[in-house]
């Protein structure tokens, strides 16, 4: 993050200096409403320009195909647990077995939904159904991603927000919850570029995750790898493979691995797979083999023979890529010499994924996201990377950059650094009166 230690240069203006420059931005403001911007940053999607980079992917199944993979029929049913050779790739795209995945669906957000309600209305591990254990809690390593957090809140789980560091969730308290309260059955992770702030989890984070030891024998880990190809900078972050920690324990069932290719090739259009142990896995396909006969097999035999495997994945990413970099390249620069200096906010500064996490002075998000809307730019709501759309101190914001144009993106952040500038200056007045 950038350092938000610096003083902050409003609060050593004098109150005419400070009341002239809230003027001076106002006026700014107002020219920017005349304009009727209507620009869209609100949520972490693929720009066209990254759409377009898997349309070569339409042309390879048609009513030519042999509609064949390995021995498996792909126009029929059968095959629940995906075609073997989607299993392969979504294997390698995860650093695990084969026989350990299960591809299904083109969501993995619905894999999650899927497991956790299993989990309510069936029970994990021969355990209970959670309906019929009273108060269940699930730990949220905040700012955390939105989707994740509903789910949970949805089926009336008690989500606990769970401070996320600079190197992964905040072990100590992980730990000291899990291992000391058998009500705590789930946590959400993105372990990798996580969602908002764009950090991977350390070495010791996930050997802390393997070596968890949890009060509650249905406790699973949702390790949801959403990001784990996604790099754009100089160097991608490694993650430790949680797997292997787990081995290196000798931990029996703990963890579900979630992925897709959603960010990959088309969004909603994808394929989505989980990974676990042995044992759980076999709870899985069970539990899998309720819902569905069959996988959706044509888009996985595409998938398949458009993507190929760990190398081709890496190839197509270095592509988007090319895309994205311009777009957080843009953001630093913008909020750079917008806002560097003044000492009211802070942002990260991420190697992959889709996001940037912006940190303003307490009490600022919410103002900043409705002046914004005012001014014509759609963002996140303030609050949505915390359970209940609750951050304690209102200063989170969610920037995502991929979607727009440069041009409109350029636009927006320039509203963005305005914003920002006029809620910090009249937050120093408030505070003066």
């Amino acid at each position: 993050m950038t350092e938000l230690a610096t003083p902050n240069a409003y609060e050593a203006l004098s109150d005419e200096e400070l009341r002239a420059r809230v003027t001076a931005l106002e006026a700014e403001a107002a020219d920017i409403r005349a304009r009727g911007l209507s620009l869209d940053m609100a949520r972490g999607k693929p720009s066209a320009e990254q759409t377009a980079l898997s349309r070569p992917m339409l042309d390879l199944v048609s009513s030519t195909t042999p509609l064949e993979d390995d021995g498996a029929v792909v126009d029929n049913y059968g095959t629940p647990d995906g075609l073997p050779s989607a299993r392969r790739l979504a294997a390698q795209i995860l650093g695990v077995s084969p026989d350990n995945v299960v591809v299904a669906g083109s969501s993995s957000l619905n894999l999650m939904h899927d497991l956790v309600c299993r989990a309510f209305t069936n029970g994990v591990a021969g355990q209970k159904p959670f309906w019929r254990q009273g108060e269940v809690k699930w730990l949220c390593p905040s700012p955390g991603y939105d989707r994740h957090f509903r789910i949970t809140e949805d089926l009336g789980i008690t989500n606990v927000a769970i401070p996320l560091r600079a190197d992964g969730p905040d072990m100590d308290k992980v730990q000291e919850l899990v291992e000391g309260d058998p009500a705590v059955k789930g946590i959400w992770c993105v372990p990798k570029y996580a969602n908002p702030t764009g950090i991977t989890y350390s070495d010791e984070v996930v050997r802390r995750f393997a070596a968890l030891r949890p009060a509650a024998p249905d406790f699973r880990v949702y390790w949801d790898n959403a990001y784990a190809v996604h790099a754009f900078g100089d160097t991608d972050d490694r993650l430790l493979n949680i797997f292997d920690a787990l081995a290196q324990e000798s931990a029996g069932s703990l963890v579900y691995e979630f992925g897709s290719t959603a960010k990959v090739t088309f969004p909603s259009s994808g394929i989505a797979f989980v990974a676990a142990d042995d044992h759980d896995m076999a709870e899985i396909r069970a539990a899998f083999a309720v819902e569905r006969v069959s996988a959706e097999k044509f888009s996985q035999l595409a998938h398949a023979r458009f993507l190929k495997d760990l190398d081709g994945v890496r190839a197509h990413m270095a592509k988007h890529a090319a895309v994205v970099r311009p777009r957080f390249e843009l953001v630093e620069r913008k909020l750079t010499e917008g806002l560097g200096g003044l000492g009211v906010a802070e942002w990260s500064h991420p190697h992959g994924g889709y996001f940037v996490s912006f940190e303003g002075r307490p009490g600022s998000a919410r103002r900043t996201v409705a002046l914004m809307a005012d001014l014509g730019v759609k963002l996140t709501p303030a609050g949505a990377t915390w359970p209940s759309g609750k951050d304690p101190r209102d200063t989170n914001i969610r920037i995502a950059p991929t979607y727009p144009t440069l041009d409109d993106l350029a636009a927006a952040l320039d509203v963005f650094v305005v914003a920002v500038k006029l809620v910090a200056a009249r937050l120093v007045l408030e505070a003066r009166a």
